[in-house]
């Protein structure tokens, strides 16, 4: 046992019987490093990351190279999902020292903190041109002791590098955020599409579902076919390849190949609350089934494996299962036989079948067993069956379903079961979207108790929020990303619900947002002004595998902005996309969530106050209208009748019900056009906008 028993990250759990003497970051362990003049090592990862495992098994389980790791090293154990502002400044420096980075990251600090050498993944012996891990050490050690000056003028140029003080980039007014800079990234980034497997690039290939908002958003504004057809071809070529749990739901983290067929197979609710919302809103704008059909597996899968018993969303499930990557969901045709046996009578041919329809065979797709997936589409399949491609589909329910129940007798892959605000946020917004767009009341409920959850558990007496909660008991400084997503979720679980109490809670934290994050030079920092202070502070403007920070909260600012009539709001988001003007149509992928906010700011958003009883048949047929299609850049409020002074949403004051009717009243900027009373004539005003 080491340090890092008394942590509750499970990532760092894993390794609290390592060999190691890991300490958690913090104090003392650079004290112990100045104290002793030693060099840090400090290894961040993440308990789903397949790489990570690897290196531990390799090396910190062993007891010899955990000697020497003890002898010449301090040694620091992080997980980048509780500490994102760590992982952020030292993986820049590793990307400055070997032109890429990746998990696990390993780097070197002098006692102050400052990297002057790092890299990932470390091999136990020598191979394709990399050093061991022993032998890294060694030189490493050597380099500190004899060549200390050195190392010093590298540390102290890593750390001038890693500043972000100022950010000396964009226009000085919204000169740049215009719908022809949106055209023109959208060129830019369906350029560098796959035309053959959807995506981007070649491979390893990700989901990427910020940059298909952007296309989303790109065809409901400017009916580009090319941007739906890209569009669609990459949602139905995800959900139909192996990166997609085709007996349980969910997605994988990435794909190995182009065509999506090999996964790590790692699931991260990051990329579920973001790939679900993405297929709903397919859904909304194409009106095709199998979108709705997809992203209703994916909120299962989180409402059935991933929701915690008092109401907030788990992490991550590991890529491996009895230390065999990908052995919980793969099947050989012998496992299918067994496990579908039972459907004899109900499904005749249901071996058949699902070796005809997830592209089986003997000699498999994955180190001799199968991944699951749909090589060709059900109707194909339904011909060379000889099936009407209805009773396909029914039959494939049922394979599922049996296969599903066989597969829950395996022993599962880990479950990281820490709550984290920025992704449970993400979640949260996804399924009170859902709720809304689907009319599934039972999302709706789940989304109100893991809404309530998180308000109950994830602040502090000042309000302010925390970063991570697990086993009761919630902890660290949040950061700008937690803060951002956060008033997502609560915005759209108001509009969900018109319980005013989350549009209250959203503002509130839009509120400490601007007094706690902000730059000198516009935008904000990822840190809080009264964070631990790091060797800088951290401010990253660039999307990764989840929006940037910056920009999720520009767009959150510009809603709350025309919810209230609040100028600070606008001013603000403003001035971050000012930021990045000039860089968004250059790298659109790289900014794709700040496009997202400037398709808001370009456009203007459409305010909708209706007040009135909706239960009614025109109050219900408004209702149906707005939930209806795809309008991104449209806020709603509802009060039951004539909304007073006291109302917590601006937009909503002042306005009252003609004759009794549920009244629709269409704003930009709080100028309203005449209020209305039928879903034809709202429609017919949000048409203009």
């Amino acid at each position: 046992m080491n340090r890092l028993t008394g942590e509750s990250s499970p990532y760092l759990l894993q390794h609290a019987h390592n060999p190691v003497d890991w300490h958690p970051w913090g104090e003392e362990a650079f004290r112990i490093a100045r104290a002793e003049d030693k060099p840090v090592l400090l290894s961040i990862g993440y308990s789903a990351c397949h790489w990570c495992h690897v290196m531990a098994h390799e090396s910190f389980e062993d007891a010899a190279t955990a000697e020497m790791m003890n002898a010449l090293f301090v040694n620091i154990k992080v997980d980048r999902e509780e500490r994102p502002d760590v992982d952020d400044i030292y993986m820049g420096a590793v990307q400055a020292l070997a032109g890429q980075g990746g998990w696990p990251l390993t780097a070197f600090l002098l006692p102050d903190g400052r990297p002057f050498y790092g890299g990932t993944y470390y091999p136990k012996t020598p191979r394709h041109g990399m050093p061991s891990f022993t032998q890294l050490m060694g030189a490493v050690h050597d380099a500190y002791h004899k060549q200390r000056e050195q190392l010093e003028k590298q540390a102290d140029s890593l750390h001038q590098a890693l500043k972000r003080d100022l950010i000396a980039i964009g226009h000085a007014d919204d000169s740049g955020l215009s719908l022809a800079m949106l055209d023109a990234a959208a060129r830019k980034l369906m350029a560098g599409m796959d035309r053959s497997n959807g995506g981007f690039g070649a491979q390893p290939k990700f989901p990427n579902p910020i940059s298909l908002e952007f296309l989303l958003r790109h065809y409901q504004r400017a009916g580009a076919e090319e941007a739906r057809q890209l569009l669609t071809l990459t949602l139905r070529r995800m959900a139909d390849g192996g990166i997609y749990d085709q007996v349980g739901g969910g997605f994988a983290r990435y794909s190995v190949d182009a065509r999506w067929l090999v996964p790590h197979f790692e699931k991260m609710l990051y990329d579920n609350a973001q790939l679900s919302r993405q297929y709903l809103r397919a859904w909304q704008l194409t009106g095709e089934r199998y979108f709705r059909a997809i992203a209703e597996e994916i909120y299962d899968y989180i409402l059935r494996e991933m929701t915690a018993p008092a109401g907030g969303f788990f992490s991550a499930t590991d890529a491996d299962s009895e230390g065999v990557e990908g052995k919980f969901f793969v099947w050989t045709i012998a496992e299918a036989r067994t496990a579908l046996a039972p459907l004899a009578d109900e499904v005749p041919r249901a071996l058949e079948i699902a070796v005809e329809c997830f592209g089986m065979s003997a000699s498999g797709n994955f180190e001799g067993s199968n991944i699951l997936h749909l090589p060709r589409p059900l109707e194909e399949s339904a011909d060379a069956l000889g099936l009407p491609p209805a009773e396909l589909t029914e039959a494939l329910a049922i394979i599922k379903r049996q296969l599903y129940a066989a597969r829950a007798n395996r022993i599962p892959p880990g479950l990281d079961d820490k709550i984290l605000s920025a992704w449970n946020g993400m979640m949260l917004a996804s399924l009170a979207e859902a709720a809304r767009v689907l009319q599934r009341d039972d999302y709706l409920q789940a989304a109100r108790r893991a809404g309530d959850f998180l308000l109950e558990n994830m602040l502090d007496e000042r309000g302010r929020l925390y970063r991570t909660h697990k086993n009761g008991a919630s902890k660290l400084n949040a950061y700008l990303e937690d803060y951002a997503n956060m008033m997502d979720a609560l915005l759209e679980l108001y509009q969900s619900s018109f319980d005013e109490r989350y549009f209250r809670e959203a503002r509130r934290l839009a509120d400490v947002a601007l007094a706690h994050f902000p730059a000198e030079d516009g935008g904000f920092y990822d840190t809080s002004d009264d964070h631990e202070r790091l060797i800088v502070r951290p401010r990253n403007l660039q999307d990764n595998v989840t929006p940037s920070g910056n920009a999720m909260l520009a767009k959150q600012l510009l809603r709350l902005a025309a919810y209230t009539g609040d100028s600070r709001y606008d001013a603000a988001a403003r001035l971050i996309l000012r930021k990045l003007a000039a860089a968004m149509p250059q790298y659109p992928q790289a900014f794709a969530e700040a496009l997202n906010a400037v398709d808001m700011l370009a456009r203007g958003l459409a305010e909708v106050a209706i007040v009135g009883d909706i239960s009614s048949a025109e109050g219900s047929a408004i209702m149906e209208t707005l939930r209806r299609g795809y309008r991104p850049n449209v806020i709603v409020a509802w009060a039951s009748g004539a909304a007073d002074e006291e109302s917590a949403v601006p937009l909503l004051r002042g306005r009252e019900p003609l004759e009794g009717r549920a009244t629709v009243y269409v704003c930009r900027n709080f100028a309203c056009r005449l209020p209305v009373t039928s879903a034809a004539e709202m429609a017919a005003l949000l048409a203009e906008f």
